[in-house]
């Protein structure tokens, strides 16, 4: 692709939105394929360790263990790397753990495939959307971030009809292909992403400012004018903002005490929250359990088992289309209040219907169709809240010093949570059976006035307006002002904002 010229304007925000999105259906195709392959009876055969339930957990939940640590390597390193190098290095760590899955025939090799499949999957999850927020124009830059996360779900939808297109396959190729399917999203990245910009609010904190001056020119198509006014004041509020961090900044050591003006520590807490909340909401547990959990739980055929998880991954896709459309329209604190009230209601209907059927199970066919359709509608509520918000929220709510810093953590804390999570949910199943799904339905009741306390809106604001959000509330509560809770802008920021321009341009002009 060489000789081609280098795409400019929305082109450059097209690759960008691509590779973020295509290395996210990466993550949401294994979260949907090693389902298949936990059942499949050449995987039990070669992997017999895996019929005992701790096994079997260690197995699905290394890959996000080693994907917590890959966001620990991308929180040291990726201020140093910058954004693109960063996602090669998760590249190359993907290819390599897939390889090792496919030819593996022992159980080490499979988990240390996992893990440095995982590893690399965290370090590419928690810069991409960061990438993409840092490139992406401010009114549009939700939408972006929502996009690919949902192409996640596109990713979980592919794993679960594949699994279901082999079910009735029960040779290696069962799910020895599914799993070296994950090369294609690779390859696909690995195209794209030559033709792509470095981050420009990366280059200014490097101190490459021409640099950044014709990134921005080329990712807001005004590359043959570099003296476009709108162009050099966007350029100015971003500089502006990084000098005044700057001079603000702290030791690590006081930062993680609360002593910075920026508040980093509340703004990290806050971001990685997120994340907790999305894990704990325990989607994880059904995204790999699902067919083993309505064979189990609910006394499905193997086969019908694979159809549901097709059909609901099917729905949960819809309901994805549908959050793209609301993050910036409804704002970030609604969604996640709805997310937290919807989900928690279907952990309670199905824990009650799947306590009736223990209790008669000459009704268990009936009841058993209330639990499939409770499962069905919590992937609906968490598709439209809980599945995108997050990861647009902790790309958004840090400081540009703390950005991938804070999204690592933020990322690391949902790869944490969702070892533990994967870990524990079979366990958890065979020996509570129904009431199981009474913690996770307190887990997400919790979130309601969580979110409703603490946390600000961020849409519509631009990445610069966060610091100035936290420069001026010194509470930790934010339901009582609605500046912070608002869903459109503040006329506070956007006056914050030009000030910012004038002082830049009183200072050192682009």
């Amino acid at each position: 692709m060489g000789y081609l010229p280098p795409p400019t304007g929305k082109w450059q925000l097209v690759c960008l939105t691509l590779t973020n999105s295509v290395s996210l259906a990466h993550f949401g195709y294994d979260q949907g394929i090693f389902a298949g392959a936990l059942i499949s009876p050449d995987f039990i055969a070669t992997f017999p360790e895996t019929k005992d339930p701790a096994v079997s957990g260690i197995t699905s939940s290394c890959f996000s263990l080693g994907a917590f640590f890959g966001c620990l390597a991308s929180f040291l390193l990726g201020d140093r790397l910058g954004r693109k190098k960063a996602i090669y290095a998760g590249l190359t760590m993907n290819v390599v753990g897939v390889v090792l899955q496919v030819a593996g025939y022992h159980l080490p090799q499979m988990i240390v495939g996992r893990l440095l499949n995982g590893f690399g999957m965290g370090v590419i999850s928690s810069t991409c959307p960061v990438f993409v927020a840092e490139a992406s124009p401010s009114h549009i830059r939700g939408k972006l971030v929502v996009l690919g996360s949902l192409c996640n779900t596109v990713g979980f939808c592919v794993a679960n009809w594949m699994n279901y297109a082999f079910f009735d396959d029960n040779g290696p190729f069962q799910w020895r292909f599914p799993l070296a399917f994950q090369l294609v999203f690779s390859a696909i990245v690995a195209v794209i992403l030559p033709v792509t910009v470095e981050s420009p609010r990366w280059l200014l904190m490097q101190g490459r400012l021409h640099e950044a001056q014709v990134v921005l020119a080329r990712l807001r198509g005004t590359e043959h004018d570099l003296d476009d006014t709108k162009l050099n004041d966007e350029l100015r509020s971003i500089q502006k903002a990084l000098q005044d961090e700057q001079e603000a900044r702290v030791s690590i050591g006081d930062t993680l005490l609360g002593r910075d003006s920026l508040r980093n520590l509340h703004r990290l807490v806050l971001s990685c929250g997120t994340q907790l909340m999305q894990q704990f909401s325990a989607v994880n547990a059904l995204s790999y359990y699902l067919p083993t959990l309505l064979i189990e739980s609910v006394g499905v055929s193997s086969a019908y088992a694979r159809l549901l998880a097709g059909a609901n991954a099917s729905l949960y896709l819809g309901a994805a289309f549908i959050c793209l459309v609301l993050i910036d329209r409804v704002g970030r604190r609604r969604l996640m209040m709805y997310g937290s009230v919807g989900t928690g209601s279907c952990y309670l209907v199905a824990a009650i219907t799947l306590r009736e059927a223990d209790l008669h199970p000459e009704q268990k066919a009936g009841l058993g169709k209330a639990t499939v359709a409770m499962f069905f509608l919590y992937y609906f509520c968490y598709g439209t809240s809980f599945a995108k918000v997050p990861w647009v929220y902790n790309s958004e709510i840090n400081s540009l010093g703390w950005r991938v810093r804070g999204a690592a953590a933020a990322t690391a804390t949902n790869w944490m949570s969702g070892f533990v999570i994967v870990q524990f949910t079979k366990v958890g199943v065979d020996n509570l059976g129904w009431a199981f799904y009474l913690l996770f339905a307190g887990f997400c009741w919790s979130y309601l006035p969580i979110v409703f306390l603490f946390y600000p809106e961020t849409s519509h604001r631009t990445l610069e307006d966060m610091d100035e959000i936290f420069k001026r509330c010194g509470s930790l509560l934010v339901f009582r002002d609605t500046a912070l809770t608002q869903r459109s802008r503040p006329q506070a920021l956007v006056e914050a904002e030009q000030r910012r321009i004038r002082e830049a341009s009183a200072g050192t002009p682009v």
